[in-house]
């Protein structure tokens, strides 16, 4: 059935955005879904299936696409960037893998990734905080910050995860007024062994 079709395109789609986080791809999933929805409706009409599929991601990157990247850096403490490729310049930047004068490299900007390369015998390693100094099409040419002002890369969500737990546990495990822990109580009960013993 061409209905499932689809689904499995937006589950792959789905994949693609959990991996890269840059909001193109789910709507291109929000496509796939509306496709099959019309292809439920009309199984026969593919053509029909694929312009649906094409507006539905069309509005949703056009109309959608902005307000939810701001929310998401919003959340993650991230500033979105200052304008169109000239406004990428200053901005700091990640490098995913090595990044040298030859191009191929890549690095985060603002939740997405970007094709990067140095200037001249300068190598960045995976991880390390560049500033973006100049743009040509779509690749960024970066400088490795010094040291001083280097910044941490971005956690993982599930490292953000696993410290949201921990510090759930924390509070509900030290709340003042509780009882103190067993590992406190052991001294008290040591010295009462010893004063009846």
């Amino acid at each position: 059935m061409i209905a499932l079709l689809w689904l499995a395109v937006a589950v792959v789609l789905v994949a693609v955005e959990l991996h890269h986080v840059a909001f193109y791809a789910i709507f291109g999933a929000l496509g796939a879904v509306v496709a099959a929805l019309v292809a439920l409706a009309v199984p026969s009409a593919f053509l029909l299936q694929v312009v649906a599929a094409m507006a539905a991601a069309a509005l949703g990157i056009v109309l959608a696409r902005p307000y939810v990247s701001r929310a998401f850096l919003r959340v993650r403490g991230e500033s979105a960037a200052r304008g169109v490729h000239g406004g990428f310049v200053g901005e700091t930047v990640v490098a995913l893998d090595t990044v040298s004068s030859v191009p191929g490299g890549h690095v985060r900007l603002v939740g997405e990734s970007w094709l990067a390369r140095t200037d001249a015998d300068e190598v960045l390693v995976a991880g390390s905080s560049a500033v973006v100094i100049r743009v040509l099409g779509t690749t960024l040419t970066v400088s490795a910050l010094p040291l001083s002002t280097e910044f941490q890369a971005p956690r993982t969500n599930l490292e953000s995860l696993r410290e949201n737990f921990e510090r759930i546990i924390d509070s509900r495990t030290h709340h003042p007024g509780d009882h103190p822990a067993r590992s406190d109580l052991r001294p008290a009960e040591d010295d009462q062994h010893r004063s009846t013993g």
